[in-house]
């Protein structure tokens, strides 16, 4: 059994704050140690620090903590916004939210490149040199904290494992990383038997890069991992073992990932339909394969 904290999503903005209390009981009565301090959980604390006190008193009174966290995303918060009157509040929100990731006590954060037909009058080089300045701006404040970035492989041209390496080659800080999402990795091979899959309508009139390799590639600097399924059409955040994710092939994998610092579920509850014992159960099997 791996020494790696393993971490557990939860979308709770599904619930209230004794709902909240509750899920997190739930995870711990069926042998979860960690969860994730997501997007929706950060963006609280923003709106209202005494969220932050409130979180604190109530993760440890179920006996967890929080092991690793995904930053706020989606159009004009992601690393390749090109919209200059957008940037800077952007910028300033991932700072903040990279301090209150630091102020909990968690070491990594997961940070969207974004996604280039978000924004289709800029082209593709000018995205990826916005999301270059974008890391350039926050890796300082990332090694002050303590913190490490992790940029994930998702669909898409501008992260795939080749821009990604591209990225790292610029910034050899150990203050980045990246985080291998086997969802999005498994749509990228398997997306290739079906014209209506996610990296099919992302691409358009051009060929999707299609990669079984994409972990090999990423592996060196593999610091987070996200671990969910899908039929390989669609991004459906299913239990491990409902989809047609390779799991004897990546698990032993990610075992030799130098710097893999954390191993998380991100498997849906409410959107997979999967009760949290299941996902438990699964994700500890996941790892014996390591």
């Amino acid at each position: 059994m791996t020494d790696i904290p393993i971490t557990f999503l939860y979308d709770f903005t599904h619930v209230d704050a004794l709902g909240r209390v509750h899920i997190m009981h739930e995870f711990a009565a069926n042998g979860a140690k960690h969860l994730v301090l997501s997007d929706s959980l950060i963006n609280a604390i923003m709106t209202d620090r005494n969220v932050m006190d409130q979180l604190n008193e109530e993760i440890a009174g179920a006996g967890l903590t929080f092991a690793d966290s995904h930053a706020i995303f989606g159009k004009f918060l992601d690393l390749n916004c090109p919209i200059p009157e957008a940037r800077p509040q952007m910028l300033l929100r991932h700072e903040l939210s990279m301090q209150i990731v630091a102020d909990m006590g968690v070491n990594t954060i997961t940070i969207h490149t974004g996604n280039e037909t978000v924004y289709p009058d800029y082209p593709l080089e000018t995205q990826f040199d916005c999301l270059k300045k974008s890391l350039d701006h926050l890796l300082p404040l990332a090694e002050k904290l303590g913190i490490v970035i992790c940029i994930e492989n998702v669909w898409f041209q501008i992260n795939t494992p080749e821009r990604l390496l591209a990225v790292k080659s610029c910034f050899p800080t150990d203050a980045l990383g990246f985080c291998y999402d086997a969802g999005h990795a498994n749509l990228m091979n398997k997306g290739r038997f079906n014209p209506e899959s996610k990296p099919c309508k992302a691409w358009k009139d051009l060929t999707p890069q299609w990669d079984d390799q994409i972990l090999e590639k990423m592996l060196p600097h593999v610091v987070n991992c996200h671990l969910h399924d899908n039929i390989g059409i669609t991004d459906q955040h299913r239990n491990p073992g409902s989809g047609t994710v390779d799991w004897d092939h990546i698990m032993p994998l990610l075992g030799q990932a130098p710097r893999l610092k954390v191993i998380q579920s991100e498997v849906l509850p409410v959107m997979a339909n999967v009760p949290i014992r299941n996902i438990c159960d699964k994700i500890s099997e996941l790892v014996q394969k390591m």
